[in-house]
């Protein structure tokens, strides 16, 4: 890698395993740093504003859009997400790499508005079943939301095609490392 930093998008349906990957990585070389998004959702118990995600409001959210202060943003699942230009920039201008753990569509953004900059990874399940009991045994999803969220897996597996790798994650460690040798520029991945 060179002095310019990176951004790592890593995403996929949702209870893959993307926030636990991330985490591993984090631990696992310095040069990486988490890319907290905003959100208007509501935080979770075990969650921290600023941590895991900034929390605001739908007017904070809409007057970043109009400041242009988001490197991309979606409404997912009635709820906002975005990530900060401010982050990208400052991860990039420190030789950093930037885990961007964010939805299917917003990974596809913030490649098309950094192409020299972002790697895109997208994790596939082992299996239906596998993705579906990961999901559920969460504990964070009411059935509406199970039912919502599982609607929209045959969608972000077509789009998942157009990353530029596509990772099963059956095995953390081995996720983990194939993702850590894609950084690298590995080529016996």
């Amino acid at each position: 890698m060179n002095d310019r930093g990176q951004l790592l998008a890593i995403a996929g349906p949702s209870g893959i395993g993307k926030t636990t990957i991330c985490h591993q990585l984090l631990d696992s070389d310095d040069r990486y740093i988490f890319s907290v998004s905003c959100t208007t959702r509501t935080r979770r118990p075990n969650e921290a504003d600023g941590v895991d995600y900034h929390f605001i409001t739908r007017e904070e959210f809409q007057q970043f859009i109009h400041d242009g202060k988001l490197a991309e943003w979606q409404d997912v699942f009635g709820n906002f997400y975005g990530t900060l230009k401010s982050a990208v920039q400052e991860a990039l201008d420190h030789g950093k790499i930037l885990l961007l753990d964010i939805e299917v569509k917003g990974t596809l953004n913030i490649k098309a508005m950094y192409p020299e900059d972002t790697i895109t990874v997208f994790l596939l399940p082992p299996s239906d079943a596998e993705l579906k009991r990961r999901l559920e045994s969460r504990g964070t999803e009411c059935e509406k939301s199970l039912k919502i969220r599982s609607a929209r897996v045959e969608e972000e597996l077509a789009l998942g095609k157009k990353f530029d790798y596509q990772v099963t994650n059956d095995d953390l460690v081995e996720t983990v490392s194939t993702i850590r040798k894609i950084v690298n520029g590995e080529k016996n991945i």
